[in-house]
């Protein structure tokens, strides 16, 4: 197996030629032009003092040169730490505290801002969008550096941080064998190859839009079609010249309000996937009857890449997220005793395989509470394995309601919500209540103009509930928090309305 850089070689000589970015309305990027600026890149950072196992932070705008300065890291060893471009100062602060970067990488326009933060240790440079900035002013005079540093499957390639929303983030490390053996399972999975041509929208601080569609395109020697943001009526017009789309649910709600998708303007469409938050079974189905697609879900999480996949040939069902991919071992636990359960019932996901991350950078003690002895990684999500062998995600450990003693899964609830006249999607969450401790608790969108109450709400879903499942509040807000990748936040609407039952 390769690891990703070596990939990227193999794709370069195999088709120097050929575009790895096109860029409407801008010029194309070939494999050959992209390895000679890796080349630079790569001078530049052996100049600046990074050295094999070196932390290089990056929080810039969405860019072809911040591709090649991640293919750049992996070539001289070091190890590549994309940031949320969302991130603030004080964020900022604790990311290079805990990580201890050699270098860190900012848009021009927050390099004044930074420099205060440049020491012995840490330098700091600057990379455009428009492919300036002090970085690639330095790669302008730089000689290509034209040797990688072999790296092991087992050495580090970059550290992902959670989000933090229970607690201080955590940085996952993974390896170069992480990531090359996942890109391998999807290449497998869904039949990605060298002829395929991606749109690619989704944001490159996050494992999807990197770690699976920049890491698969590059391994397969595919083409990206290079989009710095989402336009749903954009990429429609692209779909005659691309077979694949990458996204998160939002993109294909948005996709499905445009009247110009068709069966005709899809009609050279391969693949459509949706990850990083789950996908309304009523979206999935209305964008199938549309287009003549059904959307491949599948499910992963930073700490370990993709882990589960509905079928490329067979049923894509609404709701569910298919099976463990090749050389991955999904199982379903108690959540208390870590004992497997049969299908059918709920419990703890856990996954083992190739794709599991290393660890949380410098938290031996949380990494070893999250594996059972056996190495199986314990996802913090909640769910199921049906008689069809589809698992089908329940939700977030942290979100279990547990109201009077009894265990309530929001999903459950949210289905029927959402299935409701009316009503455009819910979150449920259980908010501090005196006498059951938890109170269950609807947080509802509803359609413009749609006739929807509190009772109704409530009446609408209780005759298929038991009585302490069913909300006891429903609440109506214009739209649910959401962070960049499209999942709700359920932390956020539970420190919001705290004190509700108080």
């Amino acid at each position: 197996m390769q690891t990703i850089y070596e990939s990227f070689i193999a794709s370069t000589d195999a088709n120097p030629g050929k575009a790895l970015f096109e860029q409407p309305g801008g010029a194309d990027v070939s494999y050959a032009e992209a390895r000679e600026l890796v080349e630079r890149l790569a001078a530049v950072l052996t100049d600046l003092g990074v050295q094999p196992g070196d932390r290089v932070a990056v929080q810039t705008d969405k860019s072809t040169q911040t591709i090649c300065l991640y293919l750049a890291t992996l070539q001289v060893g070091g190890v590549y730490l994309p940031l949320n471009s969302a991130y603030t100062g004080a964020e900022i602060d604790y990311f290079i505290g805990d990580a201890g970067p050699r270098l860190f990488v900012c848009t021009p326009a927050t390099l004044e801002d930074h420099k205060a933060r440049e020491s012995g240790e840490l330098r700091i440079e600057s990379l455009g969008a428009a492919g300036d900035g002090s970085l690639m002013d330095l790669a302008e005079g730089a000689t290509p550096r034209k040797d990688h540093v072999a790296r092991e499957m087992s050495d580090h390639a970059a550290i992902l941080y959670t989000s933090g929303t229970t607690g201080r983030s955590k940085g996952a490390v993974l390896t170069h064998g992480n990531l090359a053996s996942n890109a391998a399972a999807l290449l497998e999975s869904w039949r990605y190859t060298g002829d395929d041509r991606l749109i690619h929208a989704l944001p490159i601080f996050h494992i999807h839009g990197l770690f699976v569609a920049a890491n698969m395109t590059i391994a397969a020697g595919a083409t990206m079609i290079w989009l710095t943001k989402f336009d749903a009526e954009q990429i429609v017009d692209l779909m005659g010249d691309a077979t694949v789309l990458m996204g998160v649910p939002t993109f294909y709600t948005r996709l499905l309000k445009s009247d110009r998708l068709s069966r005709d303007t899809a009609s050279n469409m391969r693949l459509f996937v949706s990850g990083s938050a789950p996908l309304l079974a009523e979206d999935h189905r209305a964008f199938e009857e549309k287009t003549g697609h059904p959307i491949l879900e599948r499910y992963g999480m930073t700490e370990t890449g993709m882990i589960t996949t509905n079928p490329y040939d067979g049923a894509r069902k609404p709701g569910a997220v298919g099976m463990a991919l090749p050389g991955v071992e999904v199982r379903i636990t108690d959540r208390e005793t870590g004992k497997a359960l049969p299908d059918g019932k709920i419990g703890a996901i856990e996954v083992r395989g190739p794709n599991v991350f290393e660890g949380y950078w410098k938290m031996p003690e949380k990494t070893a509470s999250e594996f059972r002895d056996d190495r199986f990684f314990i996802t913090g999500d909640l769910g199921q394995i049906g008689e069809d062998g589809y698992l089908r995600i329940v939700g977030r450990d942290k979100d279990l309601v547990i109201s009077g003693g009894y265990n309530v899964y929001p999903k459950e609830i949210e289905g029927l919500i959402d299935d409701l006249p009316g009503v455009v999607e819910s979150a449920v969450i259980g908010l501090p209540h005196p006498d059951l401790g938890e109170g269950v608790t609807a947080v509802v969108v509803a359609e413009p103009g749609a006739d929807l109450d509190e009772k109704g709400v409530i009446a609408g879903i209780g005759d298929q509930l038991a009585r302490f499942k069913q909300p006891r509040r429903v609440l109506f807000v214009p739209e649910l928090p959401r962070n960049v990748m499209g999942k709700v936040q359920k932390a956020e609407l539970r420190k919001t309305y705290a004190d509700l039952y108080k």
